[in-house]
């Protein structure tokens, strides 16, 4: 039952979210377009719900000729390719806006496991153990309050999991205050090699 709830609750919060957020979308996206060459969007293979694929959206905040499907970790120096607002927008957050359109369309929720890479095979097999690849992935989880970028997979997987047997409203509401709290204080948010074993997100 609650699934049902939920689904009404990410597509009601994530078309309200892109209304209300549309001129800052504007702003972002003249931004991007006047500092860097390239699309505005940065599309990325990633694993959904039942370990289908799909296409997760972000504003774009590398330049066009760093190596593809590459965590930003493994580069030798991610500094190099990040654009100067691209790095204002992984600090702040900004560039995940557009997943509000992957939500909006079904393919993730608001809150869930974080979705993994196509090619993070040791994530994806880690949470077979949960069950989390049978659920929606999120915009945030359970997991990104409880370390972000900084844990090891066979934490993060056990955290996933923690979460799909949990998820209810209210844990749900308790995500979404932790994820609001982590952004402001750019908790957990790795660039470097320092928590390499699980950096997935900022690409």
């Amino acid at each position: 039952m609650y699934l049902l709830f939920k689904r009404l609750l990410d597509f009601s919060i994530s078309l309200i979210g892109l209304i209300i957020l549309s001129p800052l979308f504007l702003v972002l996206v003249a931004a991007i377009k006047l500092s860097s060459k390239g699309p505005v969007f940065f599309k990325q293979k990633r694993v959904g719900i039942h370990k289908k694929h799909f296409n997760i959206l972000k504003f774009r905040t590398m330049r066009i000729d760093t190596p593809k499907d590459c965590p930003t970790h493994l580069l030798e120096n991610p500094d190099l390719y990040i654009t100067k607002i691209g790095r204002f927008l992984r600090k702040t957050s900004l560039d995940e806006l557009p997943q509000l359109l992957n939500i909006l369309s079904g393919k993730m929720s608001i809150v869930g496991p974080r979705p993994a890479l196509w090619n993070q095979f040791d994530l994806i097999e880690a949470r077979d153990l949960y069950g989390v690849n049978d659920v929606k992935p999120g915009l945030t989880g359970w997991a990104q309050i409880n370390g972000r970028d900084e844990l090891p997979i066979e934490v993060k997987a056990k955290l996933d999991g923690e979460y799909v047997s949990r998820m209810s409203f209210v844990f749900d509401i308790k995500c979404i205050f932790g994820t609001v709290k982590s952004v402001l204080l750019h908790d957990g948010v790795v660039e470097g090699v320092t928590g390499a074993s699980t950096k997935d997100e900022k690409r």
